[in-house]
């Protein structure tokens, strides 16, 4: 079995005491490759370095919404100058994020776009942070049209989902669905096309409920393949290999031999 986190923060200094162990457990789980998307460009040379000493990771460069008063008017040209050096896999972790209040709305966007343009000027998918947003994503992305790509932590609601679909983009779950009480995220999960999910940790964040109140690790992704199973009351294996098709299909990563 064969599993792809789609959505990793491995290079944060969280796992800096045992970054190597991590990965190691996580192979043995059977999670093969992950995604690190970046957040601000003081880490993209970093991110980079980490990506190349481990087959296993692949790289995402971008600006993270949340750490809009980091970011500096030439991280944009600076961006596409890495984008066409380092050819990563995915332009992000970009989107709005209207849930944090003092967060510029109107600044959020002017980035936003301006990263689309990127990502589409270079023809590679990006991946979304969207949090209470998912309307005004969605009215931009159907003026600046992407690859596609990943909603990270998909939670909107399942007519927000089928857009996102259309425009070819994949929808990510983790941790949040191995939680009981997730009902809303859980009856989406199991109510969309299985050619539409991809699996995530987010790790350091968001973790699984086995492990509450911990760090979050791409070694504990097994427990989200197994959550989707139960919701959607099919095979794990299937859907191990469904999944890993997905998120293949949305990166561009050569499939592994079975």
């Amino acid at each position: 079995m064969e599993l792809i986190d789609t959505h990793c923060h491995l290079d944060v200094a969280a796992f800096d005491a045992d970054r190597r162990q991590v990965l190691e457990r996580a192979q043995q789980q059977g999670v093969r490759r992950m995604v690190i998307p970046a957040v601000d460009a003081d880490h993209w040379a970093g991110l980079i370095q980490l990506c190349r000493s481990e087959q296993a990771l692949f790289p995402a460069l971008g600006l993270h919404p949340v750490y809009l008063q980091t970011h500096k008017r030439e991280d944009i040209s600076a961006l596409e100058s890495e984008i066409e050096k380092q050819r990563p896999v995915a332009v992000g972790e970009i989107g709005l994020d209207y849930f944090v209040r003092e967060l510029d709305r109107e600044k959020q966007q002017v980035l936003f776009e301006a990263q689309l343009e990127v990502a589409r000027n270079a023809g590679l998918p990006v991946i979304l942070h969207v949090r209470k947003a998912h309307d005004q994503v969605l009215l931009t992305l159907r003026r600046i049209r992407v690859r596609g790509g990943t909603a990270h932590a998909f939670n909107g609601s399942l007519q927000q989902a089928r857009q996102y679909i259309e425009m070819g983009f994949k929808l990510g779950f983790g941790g949040m669905l191995t939680y009981q009480r997730s009902n809303r995220i859980r009856r989406l999960a199991e109510n969309l096309p299985v050619d539409a999910i991809v699996l995530e940790t987010d790790a350091p964040d968001m973790v699984v409920a086995a492990h509450r109140g911990e760090r979050n690790s791409p070694e504990y992704l097994p427990h989200c393949l197994r959550a989707l199973a139960d919701v959607r009351n099919e095979d794990a294996d299937f859907l191990a290999r469904q999944t890993t098709i997905n998120a293949c299909s949305v990166f561009s990563l050569q499939q592994m031999p079975s």
